[in-house]
């Protein structure tokens, strides 16, 4: 670790590591959204599919899946991440580094979305997808054609909520040294007294939510202007 001055913000030597935190906060952030946020997506569907009364209806499939996200989910994501440790070996050969935080953030995601796309689809008015039904349309038809359009704002805006928490989720990555702007701010700002340090990775984060947010509700308002 870089030695600072006590007292003193060096940012020519902190702006390339503030810069490459950065760009390892986007790298988890992406990957974990891009990748969880799919396969929550598809668990989501399913989940709500296999409700009672729905278009794939199995009780047992809906309980089993139901159980499994119920108990991850509500687990803390730094004990999850240490919890973890032994599956991340054996799936990325290490413990250690952003490839290694990847991987349980995209677990987590995938229940946290899964969750988020099942209470979304539940609000789809029945009477649609009956309708398509009576048309003849197949089950996959009408989650592709008729569901997930009807759910998609709401679902767009679901996505820029768990995007906080990803974010969240990658700055706790930094204690198995994942990198980031959390790891940034905890060892050049927290651990040196350095409230400026702190702040700016505190900053950014909130930028970046701001931008992402802005357009989610741009996107979920024009979505929902032409549903009316």
């Amino acid at each position: 670790m870089i030695a600072l001055a006590a007292g003193t913000t060096n940012w020519d030597v902190l702006k390339p590591i503030l810069a490459e935190s950065v760009v390892q906060t986007l790298q988890m952030v992406l990957t974990t959204l891009v990748v969880g946020g799919f396969l929550g997506l598809v668990l989501g569907v399913v989940l709500y599919g296999t409700r009672p009364g729905n278009l794939f209806e199995n009780a047992v499939v809906y309980r089993i899946l139901d159980i499994i996200i119920n108990i991850i989910r509500p687990i803390p994501f730094i004990i999850f991440l240490a919890a973890m440790q032994p599956v991340t070996i054996k799936v990325v050969g290490t413990s250690i580094g952003t490839l290694a935080a990847i991987f349980p953030m995209c677990v987590m995601c995938t229940m946290a979305t899964s969750r988020l796309v099942e209470q979304n689809l539940v609000t789809v008015d029945p009477g649609i997808i009956e309708a398509a039904r009576s048309m003849g349309a197949s089950k996959l038809t009408i989650v592709r054609t008729v569901l997930i359009p009807e759910a998609l704002a709401p679902l767009i805006l679901a996505y820029a909520f768990l995007f906080i928490g990803v974010l969240d989720m990658s700055a706790m990555a930094g204690y198995i040294g994942g990198g980031g702007l959390g790891n940034f701010a905890i060892a050049y700002g927290y651990q040196k007294f350095d409230q400026g340090v702190t702040w700016t990775a505190v900053i950014i984060m909130i930028v970046l939510v701001q931008v992402v947010q802005g357009i989610a509700n741009a996107i979920a308002k024009r979505l929902l202007r032409r549903g009316q």
